[in-house]
């Protein structure tokens, strides 16, 4: 493969908003129930309990909609309400009379009547509440998967499946200790290639999360096998030091090449170079 000695505006004018929806099919089956939920002029455990009786997770989160509550703090009051324990469906079905009891001193059947007799569109307050909260964890997730994604595409295009072994622990350079990549060809066990894949905006992506990855695959792995970083993300321009870190790892060998999205090709070709090298 060829050498390269990247620069910080070369990567800076590469890189490109990652885009991701907030709604997944947990989201759309909480939506669903808030509009399938019936309009009475009062609301009693009877009606919670019909709604537990549904898909649990999903009647939880729209439980903690209405009473406009995080999931820690929904977990920390029904403790503190029942007692130590989980608060999950095992807990509901030992004894649904006292998890009823838990949730209705929280108020929950009143601010369902008060929040849906108070129209215009009382269903989109609560959704606009699930997009901000859980929502902005969501588009972290996924962006953080489309980029993994997009990659494994390409590098199952060049490479069987079998000589890729994904979001693995390969065997370091000692021969006993390990270390994490999202990408090992042809093995991990004895890794030519490792890929790294790091969308900046992800949950569990911080740029410092970044750096620290990158410094332990750097230190874990045979000098001889080839390391390819691919990320992306307009936030890297937020803290620029932190990406001259990586353009400097490689700059120095340590890395081979740095790619984004918009680099794919280079990546393919890049890959298909390493392949007949190897």
């Amino acid at each position: 493969m060829k050498r390269y000695r990247q620069t910080f505006e070369e990567i800076v004018a590469s890189l490109i908003p990652i885009e991701a929806s907030w709604l997944d099919p947990h989201a759309e089956g909480v939506i669903l129930a808030l509009k399938n939920l019936p309009k009475k002029p009062t609301y009693e455990a009877a009606d919670v309990a019909a709604l537990l009786a549904g898909d649990f997770a999903t009647a939880l989160t729209t439980i903690r909609l209405f009473l406009d509550l995080s999931k820690d703090d929904f977990t920390h009051r029904m403790r503190d309400a029942m007692g130590e324990g989980g608060i999950g469906i095992k807990r509901y079905l030992s004894d649904p009379p006292a998890y009823l009891n838990a949730l209705d001193s929280m108020g929950l059947c009143e601010k369902m009547s008060t929040l849906i007799h108070h129209p215009p569109h009382w269903s989109d307050v609560l959704v606009e509440r699930l997009k901000g909260g859980r929502g902005s964890a969501i588009k972290g997730q996924t962006r953080g998967r489309g980029m993994e994604d997009f990659v494994e595409e390409i590098v199952k295009s060049v490479f069987v499946s079998q000589e890729v072994a994904v979001r693995h622990r390969f065997t370091g350079a000692n021969g006993r200790s390990t270390e994490k990549a999202d990408f090992c060809v042809p093995s991990a066990m004895d890794p030519r290639i490792l890929i790294e894949v790091k969308a900046y905006g992800a949950t569990g992506s911080k740029q410092t999360d970044v750096l620290g990855d990158i410094a332990r695959i750097v230190e874990e792995k045979r000098h001889d096998t080839v390391l390819l970083l691919v990320t992306d993300g307009i936030t890297w321009k937020q803290r620029p030091s932190d990406l001259r870190k990586l353009i400097r790892l490689q700059n120095e060998g340590k890395i081979q090449r740095i790619y984004t999205k918009s680099m794919s090709e280079e990546l393919r070709e890049d890959l298909e170079t390493l392949k007949a090298e190897i």
